[in-house]
């Protein structure tokens, strides 16, 4: 039998960008970490759980959006992968409308991009709280300060635009591209550093010397 989970433990997340920003890589990372998944889904070998179309196997995009559940802390999370092409935009739009919330990701390359931005505006529309993740780390180019810059730029989160909000970092990158290690939790003030690429294997530390006082200022 299914297992029961109460309304108040339940959460729909919807996941949304740009294309190809990793949304539905990071999906299939939260299904993976999350135990719900044993292997990571690649989209570009057509393995990702969440492309199920055969086209969207074959081009490496999400058409439709689809949706899986995983668990975690005895909540049962229902979680919504959108298309990030502008084409599907409206797929965005009919998810939008049953989200407790929603996870915007950002190349932090390329930081906001046009669709992003749409997207951002649909989930003002309906009045969606989202959290923003900057994806990518690892990659030549990857800039999430650039990225925060973006996001009160062409967002407007800049704690003056009315109604738009603040882009407030709760963590910081410890490192980037080839050198990224891990992220600064700013609510514990702890370091997280990764053992190895999957990041099924970390370790809780003490903040890096030379990223304590960003630390602080940023907390």
């Amino acid at each position: 039998m299914p297992r029961k989970v109460p309304l108040e433990k339940t959460r729909n997340i919807g996941i949304m960008a740009h294309i190809d920003a990793g949304k539905t890589t990071t999906t299939e990372r939260i299904l993976f970490y999350t135990g719900r998944t044993h292997k990571m889904g690649e989209v570009h070998e057509g393995a990702a759980v969440m492309d199920w179309m055969e086209q969207e196997q074959e081009r490496g995009i999400t058409i439709t959006s689809a949706a899986t559940t995983a668990s975690w802390n005895d909540h049962r999370i229902n979680i919504i992968d959108t298309p990030g092409h502008v084409d599907f935009t409206v797929e965005v739009e009919r998810s939008l409308r049953v989200l407790d919330g929603a996870i915007a990701c950002f190349d932090s390359v390329a930081g906001v991009e046009p669709q992003s931005e749409t997207v951002w505006r649909q989930a003002d529309k309906y009045r969606v709280p989202r959290i923003a993740y900057v994806n990518k780390m690892d990659r030549t180019g990857a800039d999430f300060y650039f990225s925060l810059r973006t996001m009160e730029e062409r967002l407007g989160a800049d704690g003056k635009t009315e109604g738009a909000g603040m882009a407030i970092p709760i963590q910081l990158p410890i490192g980037a591209e080839g050198d990224f290690t891990g992220i600064v939790d700013l609510v514990t003030m702890q370091a997280i550093v990764y053992k190895d690429d999957l990041g099924q294997d970390w370790s809780i530390e003490e903040i890096p010397a030379d990223m304590v006082d960003a630390a602080k200022e940023a907390r």
